[in-house]
Protein backbone atom coordinates (compact mmCIF):
# COMPACT_ATOMS: atom_id res chain seq x y z
CA UNK A 1 0.00 0.00 0.00
CA UNK A 2 3.02 2.30 0.84
CA UNK A 3 4.80 1.55 -2.39
CA UNK A 4 1.64 2.04 -4.34
CA UNK A 5 1.01 5.99 -2.55
CA UNK A 6 4.18 6.65 -3.10
CA UNK A 7 4.01 5.55 -6.81
CA UNK A 8 0.54 7.40 -7.15
CA UNK A 9 2.53 11.10 -5.65
CA UNK A 10 4.90 10.91 -7.09
CA UNK A 11 3.00 10.17 -10.99
CA UNK A 12 1.12 12.81 -9.91
CA UNK A 13 3.97 15.12 -9.75
CA UNK A 14 5.37 14.21 -12.68
CA UNK A 15 2.55 14.37 -14.20
CA UNK A 16 1.85 18.34 -12.97
CA UNK A 17 5.33 19.04 -14.26
CA UNK A 18 4.84 17.68 -17.52
CA UNK A 19 1.40 19.45 -17.90
CA UNK A 20 3.74 22.70 -17.40
CA UNK A 21 5.55 21.60 -20.34
CA UNK A 22 2.37 20.93 -21.99
CA UNK A 23 1.26 23.89 -21.50
CA UNK A 24 4.34 26.02 -23.20
CA UNK A 25 3.78 23.84 -26.07
CA UNK A 26 0.25 24.87 -26.25
CA UNK A 27 0.42 28.76 -25.68
CA UNK A 28 1.38 29.44 -29.58
CA UNK A 29 -2.05 27.29 -30.39
CA UNK A 30 -4.18 29.08 -28.00
CA UNK A 31 -3.32 32.42 -29.60
CA UNK A 32 -3.01 31.18 -33.29
CA UNK A 33 -5.85 28.82 -32.91
CA UNK A 34 -8.07 30.42 -30.39
CA UNK A 35 -7.60 33.99 -30.65
CA UNK A 36 -7.08 34.20 -34.29
CA UNK A 37 -9.08 30.88 -35.79
CA UNK A 38 -5.96 30.24 -37.60
CA UNK A 39 -5.68 26.08 -37.63
CA UNK A 40 -1.49 26.30 -37.41
CA UNK A 41 -1.06 22.66 -37.42
CA UNK A 42 2.20 23.20 -38.42
CA UNK A 43 3.24 24.14 -34.89
CA UNK A 44 5.10 21.54 -33.77
CA UNK A 45 7.50 22.21 -36.39
CA UNK A 46 8.09 25.73 -34.90
CA UNK A 47 8.92 23.47 -32.28
CA UNK A 48 11.20 21.55 -33.06
CA UNK A 49 13.13 24.05 -35.10
CA UNK A 50 13.68 25.85 -31.74
CA UNK A 51 14.49 21.89 -30.31
CA UNK A 52 17.47 21.62 -32.95
CA UNK A 53 18.75 25.34 -32.84
CA UNK A 54 19.01 24.47 -29.14
CA UNK A 55 21.15 21.30 -29.94
CA UNK A 56 23.20 23.16 -33.08
CA UNK A 57 24.63 26.01 -30.36
CA UNK A 58 24.77 23.87 -27.65
CA UNK A 59 26.97 20.99 -29.43
CA UNK A 60 29.45 23.20 -31.39
CA UNK A 61 29.49 26.19 -28.43
CA UNK A 62 28.62 24.84 -25.39
CA UNK A 63 25.55 27.66 -24.52
CA UNK A 64 22.88 26.87 -22.12
CA UNK A 65 20.24 25.51 -23.67
CA UNK A 66 17.21 27.76 -22.45
CA UNK A 67 19.78 30.67 -22.88
CA UNK A 68 19.39 30.07 -26.80
CA UNK A 69 16.12 29.77 -26.74
CA UNK A 70 15.52 33.22 -25.19
CA UNK A 71 17.90 34.45 -27.69
CA UNK A 72 16.19 33.20 -30.27
CA UNK A 73 12.98 34.54 -29.54
CA UNK A 74 12.73 37.33 -32.00
CA UNK A 75 14.42 35.49 -34.44
CA UNK A 76 11.16 33.19 -34.32
CA UNK A 77 9.27 36.26 -33.91
CA UNK A 78 10.22 37.56 -37.09
CA UNK A 79 9.82 34.08 -38.83
CA UNK A 80 6.27 34.02 -37.13
CA UNK A 81 5.00 37.42 -38.42
CA UNK A 82 6.70 36.48 -42.27
CA UNK A 83 4.35 33.16 -42.26
CA UNK A 84 1.60 34.92 -41.09
CA UNK A 85 2.14 37.50 -44.21
CA UNK A 86 2.49 34.60 -46.65
CA UNK A 87 -0.85 33.24 -45.26
CA UNK A 88 -2.69 36.61 -45.77
CA UNK A 89 -2.26 37.19 -48.53
CA UNK A 90 -2.42 33.70 -49.72
CA UNK A 91 -5.50 32.47 -48.01
CA UNK A 92 -7.16 35.63 -46.26
CA UNK A 93 -7.44 38.40 -48.40
CA UNK A 94 -9.30 36.13 -51.10
CA UNK A 95 -11.40 34.48 -48.46
CA UNK A 96 -10.37 31.17 -48.26
CA UNK A 97 -9.66 30.57 -44.49
CA UNK A 98 -11.08 26.72 -44.27
CA UNK A 99 -9.43 23.92 -46.20
CA UNK A 100 -7.02 25.65 -48.36
CA UNK A 101 -5.38 27.20 -44.97
CA UNK A 102 -5.01 23.67 -43.69
CA UNK A 103 -3.46 22.56 -46.46
CA UNK A 104 -1.00 25.38 -46.59
CA UNK A 105 0.10 24.74 -42.92
CA UNK A 106 0.33 20.50 -43.08
CA UNK A 107 2.77 21.68 -46.62
CA UNK A 108 5.02 24.03 -43.86
CA UNK A 109 4.71 20.82 -41.53
CA UNK A 110 5.63 18.57 -44.19
CA UNK A 111 8.50 20.66 -45.56
CA UNK A 112 10.11 21.70 -42.23
CA UNK A 113 10.19 17.75 -41.03
CA UNK A 114 11.82 16.73 -44.37
CA UNK A 115 14.18 19.61 -43.94
CA UNK A 116 15.33 18.44 -40.09
CA UNK A 117 16.05 14.90 -41.99
CA UNK A 118 17.85 15.66 -44.85
CA UNK A 119 20.26 18.16 -42.25
CA UNK A 120 20.22 16.32 -39.14
CA UNK A 121 19.21 12.62 -40.12
CA UNK A 122 16.86 10.61 -37.88
CA UNK A 123 19.14 10.06 -35.34
CA UNK A 124 18.02 11.32 -32.05
CA UNK A 125 19.69 14.73 -30.88
CA UNK A 126 19.91 15.95 -27.18
CA UNK A 127 21.76 18.80 -25.07
CA UNK A 128 23.88 18.99 -22.44
CA UNK A 129 23.47 21.16 -19.17
CA UNK A 130 23.90 21.05 -15.53
CA UNK A 131 20.60 20.58 -15.23
CA UNK A 132 19.51 17.25 -17.64
CA UNK A 133 20.71 15.35 -15.03
CA UNK A 134 19.79 15.07 -11.24
CA UNK A 135 16.66 15.60 -9.34
CA UNK A 136 15.80 17.09 -6.34
CA UNK A 137 14.11 14.90 -3.26
CA UNK A 138 11.47 16.14 -0.91
CA UNK A 139 10.31 12.52 1.44
CA UNK A 140 8.89 10.43 -0.82
CA UNK A 141 8.93 13.16 -3.69
CA UNK A 142 11.38 13.10 -6.16
CA UNK A 143 11.42 16.15 -8.65
CA UNK A 144 14.48 15.87 -11.99
CA UNK A 145 15.82 18.76 -12.64
CA UNK A 146 15.05 18.03 -16.78
CA UNK A 147 11.30 17.93 -15.96
CA UNK A 148 11.36 20.69 -12.79
CA UNK A 149 13.69 23.22 -15.04
CA UNK A 150 11.01 23.35 -18.13
CA UNK A 151 7.70 23.37 -15.85
CA UNK A 152 9.25 26.85 -14.06
CA UNK A 153 10.19 28.72 -17.07
CA UNK A 154 6.65 27.47 -18.62
CA UNK A 155 4.94 29.49 -16.22
CA UNK A 156 7.09 32.15 -15.99
CA UNK A 157 6.67 32.62 -20.22
CA UNK A 158 2.72 32.00 -19.79
CA UNK A 159 2.56 34.57 -16.90
CA UNK A 160 4.90 37.49 -18.84
CA UNK A 161 2.38 36.39 -21.78
CA UNK A 162 -0.85 36.89 -19.66
CA UNK A 163 0.49 40.22 -18.54
CA UNK A 164 0.72 41.21 -21.84
CA UNK A 165 -2.67 40.37 -22.92
CA UNK A 166 -4.54 42.32 -20.46
CA UNK A 167 -1.98 44.87 -19.66
CA UNK A 168 -1.48 46.21 -22.59
CA UNK A 169 -3.36 48.44 -25.82
CA UNK A 170 -1.77 45.29 -28.45
CA UNK A 171 -2.44 42.83 -26.25
CA UNK A 172 -5.90 43.41 -25.63
CA UNK A 173 -6.64 44.24 -29.18
CA UNK A 174 -5.24 40.32 -30.21
CA UNK A 175 -7.28 39.16 -27.37
CA UNK A 176 -10.52 41.24 -29.70
CA UNK A 177 -9.26 41.03 -32.94
CA UNK A 178 -11.21 37.62 -33.67
CA UNK A 179 -14.49 39.07 -32.15
CA UNK A 180 -14.66 42.50 -33.49
CA UNK A 181 -11.93 43.56 -36.02
CA UNK A 182 -14.54 46.78 -37.05
CA UNK A 183 -14.12 47.93 -33.64
CA UNK A 184 -10.56 48.05 -33.49
CA UNK A 185 -10.31 49.99 -36.83
CA UNK A 186 -12.23 52.26 -35.56
CA UNK A 187 -9.74 52.67 -32.42
CA UNK A 188 -7.36 53.58 -35.44
CA UNK A 189 -5.87 49.82 -34.99
CA UNK A 190 -4.98 47.45 -38.01
CA UNK A 191 -6.64 43.79 -37.60
CA UNK A 192 -4.30 42.30 -39.95
CA UNK A 193 -1.27 43.94 -38.14
CA UNK A 194 -2.35 43.13 -34.89
CA UNK A 195 -3.08 39.31 -36.78
CA UNK A 196 0.51 39.47 -37.54
CA UNK A 197 2.14 40.79 -34.66
CA UNK A 198 -0.25 38.01 -32.70
CA UNK A 199 0.90 35.45 -35.10
CA UNK A 200 3.98 36.58 -34.67
CA UNK A 201 4.09 35.91 -30.67
CA UNK A 202 2.62 32.43 -31.21
CA UNK A 203 6.02 31.34 -33.18
CA UNK A 204 8.50 33.02 -31.11
CA UNK A 205 7.09 30.96 -28.09
CA UNK A 206 7.95 27.94 -29.89
CA UNK A 207 11.60 28.90 -29.38
CA UNK A 208 11.54 28.33 -25.62
CA UNK A 209 8.82 25.40 -26.02
CA UNK A 210 11.10 23.10 -28.73
CA UNK A 211 14.33 24.26 -25.95
CA UNK A 212 12.12 22.79 -23.48
CA UNK A 213 11.22 19.63 -25.17
CA UNK A 214 15.19 18.63 -26.11
CA UNK A 215 15.89 19.24 -22.45
CA UNK A 216 13.10 16.75 -21.49
CA UNK A 217 13.87 14.02 -23.74
CA UNK A 218 16.49 13.00 -27.07
CA UNK A 219 14.10 14.47 -30.18
CA UNK A 220 13.90 13.24 -34.19
CA UNK A 221 12.46 15.38 -36.69
CA UNK A 222 9.12 13.39 -37.08
CA UNK A 223 8.59 13.70 -33.05
CA UNK A 224 6.47 16.99 -33.63
CA UNK A 225 3.54 14.83 -34.93
CA UNK A 226 2.99 13.75 -31.44
CA UNK A 227 2.07 16.74 -30.36
CA UNK A 228 0.14 17.77 -33.24
CA UNK A 229 -3.46 16.17 -31.57
CA UNK A 230 -2.28 16.96 -27.70
CA UNK A 231 -1.89 20.76 -27.92
CA UNK A 232 -5.23 21.26 -29.93
CA UNK A 233 -6.80 19.39 -27.33
CA UNK A 234 -5.36 21.38 -24.44
CA UNK A 235 -6.59 24.13 -26.13
CA UNK A 236 -10.40 23.37 -26.60
CA UNK A 237 -10.25 22.19 -23.14
CA UNK A 238 -8.86 25.35 -22.16
CA UNK A 239 -11.05 26.99 -23.22
CA UNK A 240 -9.79 28.20 -26.50
CA UNK A 241 -8.70 31.91 -25.52
CA UNK A 242 -7.95 31.47 -21.78
CA UNK A 243 -4.21 31.27 -20.73
CA UNK A 244 -5.08 29.85 -17.41
CA UNK A 245 -7.69 27.89 -18.41
CA UNK A 246 -4.90 26.11 -21.00
CA UNK A 247 -2.77 26.05 -17.98
CA UNK A 248 -5.07 23.62 -16.16
CA UNK A 249 -6.22 21.24 -19.17
CA UNK A 250 -2.32 20.64 -19.37
CA UNK A 251 -2.07 19.80 -16.04
CA UNK A 252 -4.76 17.90 -15.98
CA UNK A 253 -3.72 15.83 -19.43
CA UNK A 254 -0.61 15.62 -17.88
CA UNK A 255 -1.27 13.73 -14.92
CA UNK A 256 -3.74 11.85 -16.67
CA UNK A 257 -1.40 10.55 -18.44
CA UNK A 258 1.51 10.04 -16.23
CA UNK A 259 -0.78 8.12 -13.61
CA UNK A 260 -1.61 5.59 -16.74
CA UNK A 261 1.95 5.50 -17.70
CA UNK A 262 2.67 4.37 -14.17
CA UNK A 263 0.33 2.29 -13.26
CA UNK A 264 -1.23 0.78 -16.59
CA UNK A 265 1.84 1.40 -19.00
CA UNK A 266 2.73 4.11 -21.69
CA UNK A 267 0.86 2.86 -24.61
CA UNK A 268 -2.65 3.33 -23.04
CA UNK A 269 -1.38 6.71 -21.73
CA UNK A 270 -2.72 8.81 -25.10
CA UNK A 271 -5.77 6.96 -24.94
CA UNK A 272 -6.90 7.43 -21.43
CA UNK A 273 -5.70 11.23 -21.83
CA UNK A 274 -7.55 11.89 -24.87
CA UNK A 275 -10.64 9.77 -23.45
CA UNK A 276 -10.89 12.18 -20.48
CA UNK A 277 -10.76 14.75 -23.04
CA UNK A 278 -14.08 13.71 -24.36
CA UNK A 279 -15.34 13.36 -21.08
CA UNK A 280 -14.48 16.71 -19.75
CA UNK A 281 -16.11 18.49 -22.80
CA UNK A 282 -18.91 16.07 -22.33
CA UNK A 283 -19.58 17.95 -18.91
CA UNK A 284 -18.36 21.54 -20.39
CA UNK A 285 -18.40 21.82 -24.15
CA UNK A 286 -17.15 25.53 -24.29
CA UNK A 287 -13.59 23.77 -21.88
CA UNK A 288 -12.63 24.78 -18.81
CA UNK A 289 -12.51 28.77 -19.00
CA UNK A 290 -14.80 29.11 -22.03
CA UNK A 291 -18.06 31.17 -21.14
Amino acid sequence: MAVSLDLLINAIVAGVLLGGFYAAVSVGITISFGMLDIANIAQPAFILLGSYAAYMFNSSLGVDPILIGIVMLPVFYVIGMMVYRLYYYSFELRGEQAIQGLAFFFGLLFVAEVSLILIFGVDYRFVEAPYTEGSLHFGMLNLPFRMLIPFIFSLIMIALLQLYLTRSFIGRAILAVSQDGLALQLMAASPIRIKQIAFGISVATCSLAGTFLIIIQPIEPSIGRDYIGRIFAICVLGGMTSFPGMVIASMLIGIVESITATFYGPSWAPAVAFGFLLAALAVRPAGLAGR
